[in-house]
């Protein structure tokens, strides 16, 4: 159901008088300066930053279901971001059912989503950052990266020509990478020195040359806002060399770089900074702790783990000060608002709001509207082949007669669709498909478009693999993949979720170390046994000639798949059984 803006507002009055908690901020009036506009954000402060990230080349509004599955161990249990459902609701006092608590979690999803329609879209966020800056002058906006891809057709197609013009059109002012880095060096630079060139800076302290060091983009940018010297630093994920196919940046080298990070924050300071932002795609966790060490940073607008998380913590730094962290969703379903008041040397006060885009509650922008419309329809050759975006996308599949989603730490119905697809086109007994937080949702009754299977799988690297492991081997990549998941130390965390699988049953207990995590492993309700070879399915191998390439493309098999089945039903969800995660606030049942 997409209902149109005047049938929303029915929708939320009906949803009164059925006993709905719509709160003051989720009250609608009509568009413009009325109070019960929950866009409508007075500034407080003479400093202002807008924030968006890990859109994934979604240029229309979707579909997105917050996790129900979000674990967080050690001193990360119950913190946020590792909150959900009802526990994130508590934590920042919001009721359910209503507006915001559809935004921030998974709870009642497909009734809601039915109520409140699809969130993002380019042309509804361009509305908003427009309206939010008209209220702020000189107000930065700053795109936290995984922007041109990673679970987009069109972004993969034109080579993220598509995202790159429409950043230039929203205005960005400054951005720092991750899923960029996929197009591999030479575009990068390429957008970087032309595209962007005196429109958008690209930010990134710790991206440096292999050989000698050297920093490969410039780490801060210094803008003066009403009479405030405001410090931006970029910081780029540090793990993408590990995370992604090293090849595509063989010349580059990554990391956290705290040391430097620490460097840059003196040396902007010592060119004037009295405000110091840093603009992370380092995950929320290890910006935490990257807040705990580096002195003389005043806020962090996070990104890479896609948490929707209402309100900052504030850390306090080795030097007793107070930094703020953010993180600001995905799917540019979201638009984070930090607004500060700097007096007399410092940071008086602050309001910061992670305001929810809901596509039926703002009117699209013409100009972007009409832009994305061009823009997807459009001819393109790919692979050889020559067709028309628009039209290749909106192939209907199949039919769904059940949620699809992604985002959790363990499978979600979706992941389960792709590896069911693995084990029977390629003929393996197990399938693996990465732990990607890109992905949109698909609600029961939709059709499963090929957009939807782009949505799910379209990056640069798409090889579908068919091998032999033995099953020690298959237990040590699911004990890796955990350990980049739980690690008690967020700097050896690199983000993402656990791998799927399909075919394969296991426990995990988070809360353990490395090689003692995984357990109970099973095929077919027989152990699997450590020197017992298996076949299996996977993709998105991060070598550059992965072993057991099939010659096919993974959303080839996917949409195959789905071709061949009409109708697709997930009854029962493939997850782990989980241990030692009693009372953990990060894990509900659905």
């Amino acid at each position: 159901m997409n209902l149109s803006r005047r049938e929303f507002l029915q929708v939320l009055a009906a949803a009164g008088a059925a006993g709905f908690s719509l709160p003051a901020s989720a009250r609608l009036g009509a568009a413009g300066k009325n109070p019960s506009d929950p866009y409508e954000l007075p500034a407080r402060g003479n400093v202002s930053i807008l924030h968006f990230t890990d859109c994934h080349g979604q240029l229309l509004p979707v579909y997105f279901r917050e996790p129900h599955i979000n674990l967080g161990v050690a001193e990360m249990k119950g913190r946020p971001p590792h909150l959900v459902g009802k526990a994130l609701l508590e934590r920042y006092g919001i009721d359910h059912p209503g507006l915001l608590s559809h935004a921030y979690t998974y709870l009642d999803y497909v009734k809601l989503a039915e109520h409140y329609g699809r969130v993002g879209g380019f042309a509804h966020l361009a509305t908003l950052v427009k309206k939010v800056r008209d209220q702020r002058p000189g107000a930065l906006l700053l795109d936290g990266g995984d922007t041109w891809g990673g679970g987009s057709g069109t972004g993969l197609w034109t080579h993220a020509q598509d995202m790159v013009d429409a950043q230039l059109k929203l205005g960005v002012d400054i951005m720092t990478g991750h899923w960029e880095f996929t197009f591999g060096a030479d575009r990068v630079r390429e957008i970087v020195e032309n595209d962007f060139a005196g429109h958008i800076e690209f930010l990134a302290q710790n991206v440096v040359d292999v050989d000698w060091g050297d920093r490969i983009f410039k780490p801060y940018t210094i803008r003066e806002m009403n009479g405030v010297n405001v410090a931006v630093i970029g910081q780029s994920f540090p793990y993408t060399p590990i995370a992604n196919p090293r090849h595509m940046v063989a010349e580059w080298s990554f990391g956290i770089r705290h040391g430097e990070m620490q460097d840059t924050v003196n040396n902007a300071r010592a060119d004037g900074a009295e405000v110091v932002i840093l603009l992370s795609h380092n995950g929320m966790d290890v910006d935490i702790k990257l807040a705990q060490v580096v002195d003389g940073i005043d806020a962090i607008m996070g990104g890479h783990t896609h948490d929707a998380v209402p309100a900052p913590l504030e850390i306090k730094g080795p030097e007793g000060g107070t930094c703020l962290v953010t993180n600001g969703g995905s799917n540019g379903k979201f638009l984070g608002v930090l607004d500060l008041d700097f007096r007399d040397g410092r940071i008086r006060d602050y309001q910061y709001r992670l305001l929810p885009v809901f596509a039926n509650l703002i009117e699209p922008d013409p100009d972007m509207a009409r832009y994305i419309e061009q823009v997807r329809d459009q001819e393109v050759t790919y692979d050889g082949q020559t067709f028309n975006m628009k039209d290749a996308l909106s192939e209907e599949l199949a039919v769904s007669e059940d949620l699809l989603y992604r985002r959790g730490n363990f499978n979600g119905t979706f992941d389960q669709l792709i590896c069911d697809a693995l084990m029977e086109q390629v003929d393996a007994q197990i399938a693996f498909s990465p732990g990607f937080r890109w992905g949109t949702t698909v609600l029961p009754g939709m059709p499963i478009t090929f957009e939807h299977v782009m949505d799910q799988t379209g990056l640069t690297y798409p090889a579908v693999t068919r091998n032999e492991m033995s099953g020690a081997m298959i237990k040590e990549i699911l004990e890796d993949v955990a350990d980049n998941l739980y690690n008690k130390d967020p700097f050896y965390q690199q983000g993402g979720d656990m791998v799927r699988v399909g075919g394969l049953q296991y426990s995990i207990d988070p809360t353990r170390s490395i090689g003692e995590r995984i357990g109970d492993m099973e095929l077919n309700g027989k152990p699997i046994a450590p020197n017992e070879s298996y076949v299996v399915a996977g993709w998105a191998s991060v070598q550059e000639q992965p072993a057991g390439n099939t010659g096919r493309k993974i959303w080839d098999v996917v949409a195959d798949y789905l071709r061949d089945h009409e109708t697709v039903s997930i009854s029962e969800l493939n997850e782990p059984k989980l241990r030692g995660v009693e009372g953990n606030p990060g894990v509900s049942s659905v």
